[in-house]
């Protein structure tokens, strides 16, 4: 076993994260396993603490939350795992199991929860060690590269599709990883798809056409008809009035994302009749076996560009920029 592993280390916020080849290999403890990580996701969680649009509890800290890999060691007390499972790790990292919040089966608003990458170190590196509660046995039919996407775009979008409620005709603002995967939930479940995309992106628009969507348009724009729901996963407080306008009486407007810039005065007629907005906090495990069971069974395809561990920067800058078709995943130990 190796003493010393590489990660790219976030050392202070709006600066290029840090190659070190010196991080020890994390030893797990009681109720851990550490798992060697064959592929982690870069999520826009990752941007929004790089760029300092979230405080970190905790510096330096390995980001990295979308986490997919082997088990390499399990620690004392651990059930269930064994070397060489794939599994993965997502945002949620742990939880009191003693607030109101994890009593009343809403783990992922409690009060003293800790998250993988945020305030424990995450996937960003060649190992990890997680509690053992909060990982998950990702189905077999997946390579790590594209499972790895499912474990923050996936959950969370699956999140925000369980509050959007079952309306049929769902619109998804910002077609990037959470979009790309719910599209296809969407689709198997017999909904139709109205994707909202930056003006003139053809390209993202083609895609969503591709996985199913029935209508594509810009972010501005009115769809044909009106919507029963609609999941905000681009970070901008201004398609929040947008939204508004776009669902039909008793519509509910779901902002999917940690981060949002700040949401524009609006007339009250934008949210009368009954209209719904509401936000989504991180997951519960209950969310990550539902939604493993639930990509195996409707084949979700994840589409995934693949960098280089010491490529991290790059991964960010292009999904910053806009320039992703789908979702940026690192490889260890990659060339």
């Amino acid at each position: 076993m190796r003493e010393f592993m590489n990660a790219m280390v976030l050392e202070k916020q709006r600066r290029p994260l840090v190659l070190r080849r010196d991080v020890p290999v994390p030893v797990p403890g009681a109720g851990e396993v550490l798992v060697r990580v064959e592929a982690c996701g870069v999520c826009r969680t990752d941007l929004h603490i790089i760029d300092g649009e979230l405080a970190v509890p905790r510096l330096p800290v390995i980001p990295g939350h979308e986490v997919a890999g082997r088990v390499e060691r399990v620690g004392p007390g651990v059930s269930g795992f064994n070397r060489g499972d794939l599994v993965g790790i997502p945002w949620l990292g742990h939880t009191c199991g003693a607030c109101r919040y994890c009593g009343s089966g809403r783990e992922n608003l409690c009060e003293n929860a800790k998250f993988t990458g945020y305030s424990l170190d995450g996937g960003f590196a060649d190992f990890v060690v997680a509690e053992a509660g909060y990982v998950f046995h990702i189905p077999d039919r997946y390579s790590a590269a594209r499972a790895a996407p499912l474990l923050c775009a996936g959950l969370i979008g699956f999140r925000s599709l369980e509050k959007a409620g079952n309306g049929r005709r769902v619109g998804l603002y910002g077609f990037g990883a959470a979009a790309h995967i719910i599209c296809q939930v969407c689709v198997f479940q017999g909904r139709e798809v109205y994707a909202f995309t930056r003006d003139g992106d053809t390209g993202k628009q083609e895609f969503a056409r591709s996985l199913g969507a029935v209508w594509t348009g810009g972010s501005g724009d009115m769809p044909p008809r009106p919507l029963d729901a609609a999941i905000i996963f681009a970070p901008a407080g201004g398609l929040v009035p947008a939204a508004l306008r776009a669902v039909d009486r008793g519509g509910r407007v779901v902002c999917a994302g940690i981060y949002m810039s700040d949401i524009p005065g609006f007339p009250y007629a934008d949210l009368w009749l009954e209209k719904e907005l509401v936000s989504v906090a991180n997951l519960t495990r209950r969310d990550g076996v539902e939604f493993m069971k639930l990509a195996s069974s409707c084949h979700i395809e994840t589409s995934v560009t693949e960098f280089a561990l010491h490529d991290a920067n790059r991964a960010v800058d292009e999904m910053r920029n806009g320039r992703l078709r789908g979702a940026a995943v690192l490889v260890p130990g990659s060339s």
